[in-house]
């Protein structure tokens, strides 16, 4: 059996459907579903069982779960960067996963979490795995940072394999159920259904009107890389996943008009709003990933480009 907790969410639910495409069903999904528009990521999944996460961790922590487990790909988190209840965010991120580490380690089953390029805070020391480099500036990025240090404190002495992956900015199918917390791709496409007009910030700091760069990375991608660490399970660590080139939200966008006149809708056009005042010094205006550990480890694939992806992006999402 493979456990995705989260597995409703973005990632997870893409990490089903890829275990599927591999012809592999025998999955347990962990997830919350309160918000039950999450279902929809997974009626084209198959798997074994469902479990709510607090039902799961309480097994586990009892020490009642006797599954026959060969990895647990741990994606289930809260996500908001907005979210400052600190005992919450720590309970929620830093604690469950602690537990399931553990687990994992006592029962020799491979371990691979979500991390996030949340971490590195505005980026003004970089973006590789050291801890100099790592600033976060909100209490989500914390709860992350924090478990990427309690993940550290062991060094190498692991039984059983353990990766880390820091996500940048993922884009693809199966992330409706984000709202605020979608990608810009998501934003701007319903921006241009509804109004024929997608927004984007003015320019700030050093940045002029849409100039702020980002590393996009497609949601194929960060599957594809879970996947490659579960074929090489003598592989540990903590590793970046982003596509390793930042690149303007006017590229983004820009691309989004693209498809959409590409696709008949000629009427699309940008407009630039005012800089949120409590976002200047909390925004993250640049952010590339530095991939050379990942490609030192063996990982070779190419990532996908951004305008390929948001085109595969936006004919799965306007199609579907």
């Amino acid at each position: 059996m493979i456990i995705v907790t989260g597995g409703a969410g973005m990632i997870g639910s893409n990490i089903v459907a890829a275990l599927n495409a591999r012809g592999f069903d025998d999955i347990l999904v962990v997830d919350d579903l309160k918000n039950g528009q999450k279902m929809h990521n997974l009626v084209d999944c198959n798997f074994r069982d469902y479990m709510d996460k607090e039902d799961f961790i309480a097994l586990v922590r009892g020490g009642f779960f006797s599954e026959n487990v060969s990895a647990i790909f741990h994606q289930g988190a809260c996500s908001s960067t907005t979210e400052w209840d600190g005992k919450f965010l720590m309970r929620n991120n830093f604690e469950y996963s602690k537990d399931l580490l553990l687990w994992c380690l006592s029962n020799a089953v491979s371990f691979i979490y979500a991390s996030s390029a949340s971490v590195y805070g505005l980026g003004d020391a970089g973006f590789r795995e050291t801890r100099a480099s790592e600033k976060p500036i909100n209490m989500y990025a914390f709860s992350k940072f924090q478990f990427d240090q309690y993940v550290r404190s062991f060094g190498n002495n692991f039984k059983s394999q353990v990766v880390g992956l820091r996500y940048f900015n993922v884009y693809g199918p199966r992330e409706g159920h984000k709202c605020t917390m979608s990608s810009t791709q998501f934003h701007f496409n319903a921006q241009i259904l509804k109004n024929s007009v997608a927004k984007l910030f003015e320019g700030v700091d050093q940045y002029g009107d849409g100039e702020q760069k980002r590393d996009f990375v497609f949601v194929d991608d960060c599957v594809a890389v879970n996947l490659w660490f579960l074929d090489n399970p003598d592989k540990c660590g903590i590793f970046n996943v982003g596509s390793g080139e930042a690149r303007e939200f006017n590229e983004v966008v820009n691309t989004v008009i693209k498809w959409h006149k590409d696709n008949g809708k000629n009427d699309c056009d940008v407009e630039y709003i005012k800089f949120p005042e409590h976002l200047k010094g909390r925004y993250q205006n640049y952010t590339q990933a530095d991939i050379s550990a990942l490609r030192k480890v063996g990982y070779k694939k190419k990532f996908t480009p951004l305008e390929q992806g948001i085109y595969q992006y936006l004919d799965w999402l306007n199609k579907s």
